[in-house]
């Protein structure tokens, strides 16, 4: 049987983080429950102390097909390099020098949100058709794909 999925990424800064990833994926953060007009109401509701009050956020694809992406506080920072990471297709269908000219057009977009270019891999045919190293606001690595 078939499963929907969550990914949830470990941060500091959930409320931080959020924001970036929204515009990274076109997703936007996710509202607050019921009737209330913001999170900040809502927690204080459901009686969750202010200090706790950024300890997750979550964005959600605003069509509802694509999985919901959880940021949870954790009291570590990252140490190495990920084992799981995201690609974002920023340029689906396009090849060779078009291609890389979107991938650097979409980094140079992401760099102003906060986001680390950390490499470029030129496209190697049959198999790569090239792709950017990215790192977001905490230095979580993915790829522009």
């Amino acid at each position: 049987m078939a499963r929907d999925v969550q990914i949830t990424v470990d941060c500091a800064d959930p409320a931080g983080l959020a924001p970036f990833w929204a515009e990274a994926l076109g997703y936007q953060v996710q509202g607050p429950p019921g009737d209330f007009a913001s999170w900040e109401q809502a927690l204080n509701a459901m009686g969750v102390p202010p200090e706790r009050h950024n300890d997750a956020s979550a964005v959600v694809d605003p069509e509802g097909s694509r999985p919901r992406l959880f940021f949870q506080r954790v009291p570590e920072g990252k140490r190495v390099k990920n084992r799981v990471h995201l690609d974002v297709r920023a340029a689906p269908g396009l090849a060779g020098e078009e291609r890389m000219a979107a991938l650097e057009a979409e980094a140079e977009r992401l760099v102003s949100h906060g986001a680390t270019r950390l490499s470029r891999h030129e496209p190697a045919p049959p198999l790569g058709a090239g792709h950017l190293v990215m790192a977001d606001p905490e230095g979580n690595e993915f790829c522009l794909d």
